[in-house]
């Protein structure tokens, strides 16, 4: 669906469940495929038309940040490219292994939100993007934890986002935390669901301290509010097998090369 494969598990004797990304501005309807192998042998294809809201005009927020962030610059531009293509494919990979959670996704903060996913933003006067993330209100050096267990699949700086970390969930989710003032965890870690993995600061393209929490689907960025409302009780402790130590060790040694 949208590109990205779906990861049907077993909920009961004769329901599949599958979590799917949809692209933040996609419009109208949205076509799922799943091929059916019965004990049979018989195969069948399925296809799935869901019918998708308008998607609303961004209500623009003005902010204002210093102009080396909005300045015209190939090398900036370029970099920043690079960055999302890192992004993109630390999602990709995230298909590769099963769920890791065996609760709920917990929110990074218990603070404000004070910015909503999908909002515009106004940088000094010019509308350049949506949000794709969910902004909490914080101070420099508050605590940011893992929405849920996972692997710790990048910490760097990039020019937009400072300082961040991302993790995988397996199943194809990745959350990513942005413009902290220290990460707390490195590269293959194992995160717990909780676990303090950083703190809030104000690195990057950014109008004063906060955190900025991001996930995707994949290649898809989502809103992170989202995974607060999956059932880890049929996702997650119904998945064909839990990570082995082996397991979690192989990937372990894939993030951090």
């Amino acid at each position: 669906m949208a590109g990205e494969p779906l990861h049907f598990i077993a909920a009961g004797s004769s329901a599949w469940h599958a979590i799917g990304g949809v692209p933040v501005d996609t419009e109208g309807t949205l076509v799922a495929s799943a091929e059916i192998t019965h004990a049979s042998g018989k195969t069948e294809n399925v296809r799935v038309h869901f019918a998708l809201p308008k998607v609303p005009p961004p209500v623009a927020q003005p902010l204002g940040v210093d102009s080396s962030f909005t300045r015209p610059d190939p090398a900036i531009d370029a970099r920043i490219a690079r960055e999302n293509a890192r992004a993109r494919e630390i999602g990709e990979r995230a298909h590769d292994s099963p769920p890791m959670w065996t609760a709920p996704f917990i929110r990074p903060r218990t603070s404000v939100v004070t910015s909503e996913f999908g909002s515009g933003r106004l940088f000094n006067g010019r509308l350049t993007s949506r949000h794709l993330g969910v902004d909490f209100r914080g101070a420099v050096g508050e605590p940011i934890r893992a929405a849920n267990r996972g692997v710790v699949a990048l910490v760097a700086n990039f020019f937009l986002a400072g300082n961040v970390v991302y993790v995988d969930h397996g199943g194809g989710i990745v959350t990513a935390y942005f413009h902290m003032s220290k990460p707390l965890v490195s590269t293959g870690d194992t995160v717990s669901r909780g676990q303090i993995i950083g703190l809030v600061g104000s690195t990057g393209r950014v109008t004063g301290p906060h955190l900025h929490w991001a996930a995707r689907y994949g290649k898809i960025t989502v809103n992170p509010l989202d995974l607060l409302t999956l059932d880890a009780t049929w996702y997650g402790r119904s998945a064909s097998h839990s990570p082995t130590e082996h397991e979690l060790r192989s990937r372990n040694n894939k993030h951090k090369r």
